[in-house]
């Protein structure tokens, strides 16, 4: 196909006329569509019905070490739970500490503490002039809406196929001691798919930061969330790595089941070195007489160990895999020469970054959403909502069925040809 930028003004009128008329006939169709967030479908959460079973009420509902999960006691989570979700992340059970049912609630809870609290003895951040926070982007904006609410500072940080800038980031942590931290999705990121190298990973452990308080919020949100069994990425391990780098306490690593077992109704948990884990331990000694150790028990009951949940996990790949071909299908074959958009293929995550053509984004999605078929927000994957380029735009393949995908994926390449037009058209006159 001829790429849109050599074609004459002349053609470019006649297109655009084209595309406004199939564009029409797809507005008539009354499709109801919502492809906004990485939500899983019904299909996977009917596959971990039976996680229900594990328990009734004849049930012992006591650990190996014979505690007793009905009642109070071991706030930081039953040693059982810690090994599994140690596993899942390639990390001791000692390094861990188990939670409720979100790992963002405990980004949230560490950033509140050290605003309130300080890091280890370090002045609260809330009684320092600035504080500032890096942010790889395109990234996730739930991380983004954290800092923002606590009125930090974010600063840019482009990705690469390797990960964050690191040159970028070595600057910055290195000079600025306002830095006090760094957003991660290290494994399948959100939203581009890209899982750091690891060379990358190397200098994340051997940064030398201004700020003796200063960590690494290491999301390994999608750590087990392969698409293909022979192709999967893998992570170097970080705390192992910043302990040899001789910065063992400047990673918090954070993962769930959220997406493994129930959306919202799973495990949540937090690695990282003693030191770290006890200054956790001394708040949620405040905070919670304990999280819900029944939860945790079962989930242990139901996937046994790390074997099992990569079992169940390939199960879920078989489901979401053809949702995230027919969206990359599409992108090829109808996009693929245009030189109007560019994409990666994940091997796994949850999401497929699409890049328009500069300042064309926004409208991409009004398009979509007015014809029915409703996207991530533009602007979504970075601080403040702010997309400097206008381009970026998140496709979570996950809801839908994968003919739906297909439909929706039809119109959004639809939507991103005309718009595309119409501003080269602009640039004519």
């Amino acid at each position: 196909m001829k790429a849109y930028k050599a074609l004459t003004k002349e053609e470019l009128v006649q297109l655009k006329g084209e595309l406004e008329k199939a564009y029409a006939d797809v507005k008539g169709k009354g499709l109801k569509l919502d492809m906004s967030r990485g939500k899983p479908a019904a299909t996977q959460l009917d596959m971990t019905m039976d996680i229900m079973d594990v328990f009734d009420s004849s049930s012992e509902l006591k650990t190996e070490g014979g505690m007793d999960c009905r009642n109070y006691g071991q706030v930081d989570g039953i040693p059982e739970a810690k090994k599994l979700m140690g596993d899942m992340i390639g990390v001791p059970a000692e390094n861990v500490i188990v939670c409720g049912n979100a790992s963002l609630t405990i980004m949230y809870d560490t950033i509140s503490r050290s605003m309130t609290h300080g890091v280890l003895g370090s002045t609260p951040w809330c009684k320092l002039d600035k504080v500032k926070f890096l942010c790889p982007v395109p990234g996730y904006d739930r991380h983004f809406g954290i800092t923002e609410h606590f009125g930090i500072e974010m600063i840019n940080i482009p990705m690469t196929s390797d990960g964050p800038d690191m040159d970028m980031v070595e600057k910055y942590v290195s000079e600025d001691p306002a830095v006090k931290g760094i957003w991660c999705v290290p494994k399948y990121s959100n939203p581009q798919g890209v899982t750091y190298s690891d060379e990358t990973v190397k200098r994340f452990a051997a940064l030398k930061p201004a700020a003796e308080d200063f960590r690494i919020f290491w999301d390994n949100a999608y750590a087990v969330h392969h698409l293909y069994e022979e192709e999967q990425d893998s992570l170097l391990e970080i705390l192992s790595e910043c302990k040899k780098a001789g910065n063992p306490d400047m990673v918090y690593e954070f993962c769930s089941t959220s997406k493994v077992s129930f959306a919202g109704s799973g495990i949540a948990a937090v690695a990282s070195s003693e030191k770290n884990l006890e200054w956790f331990r001394k708040s949620m000694t405040i905070q919670t007489i304990g999280y819900d150790k029944i939860n945790q028990l079962r989930h242990v009951k139901y996937f046994k160990n790390a074997q099992g949940v990569a079992a169940h996990m390939k199960k879920h790949a078989d489901l979401l895999r053809p949702k995230f071909e027919a969206v990359l299908n599409v992108l090829e074959e109808e996009l693929g020469g245009l030189e109007i958009g560019s994409w990666i293929k994940p091997r796994g995550g949850y999401f497929v970054c699409f890049e328009a053509m500069e300042g064309c984004a926004a409208q991409i999605i009004e398009k979509c959403k007015e014809a029915g078929v409703i996207l991530t927000k533009a602007g979504a994957p970075y601080p403040y909502g702010k997309d400097p380029k206008d381009s970026v735009i998140r496709i979570a393949p996950s809801f839908p069925t994968p003919e739906e995908m297909a439909q929706a994926t039809d119109l959004f390449v639809l939507c991103v040809k005309l718009v595309s037009v119409q501003k080269l058209l602009e640039a004519c006159a």
